[in-house]
């Protein structure tokens, strides 16, 4: 499940980590063969496993 949400994750989209919600909004740099790069507002760059976690994806108007 979580490998068909994150592919749909595409370069400029936000998102959170659910497991770090202190890390807060994150915008996603790239989605690499299941290995997504996002930059966090209160942790940098984290490249995360999409195998492993399913970010949330967050609309902003």
């Amino acid at each position: 499940m979580s490998d068909a949400l994150n592919a749909m994750l595409e370069p400029g989209m936000f998102v959170r980590h659910p497991d770090r919600p202190d890390w807060g909004l994150g915008q996603v740099q790239s989605n690499i063969d299941g290995r997504i790069t996002v930059n966090f507002e209160h942790e940098g760059k984290v490249v995360i496993d999409g195998r492993r976690v399913t970010l949330i994806m967050e609309f902003l108007p």
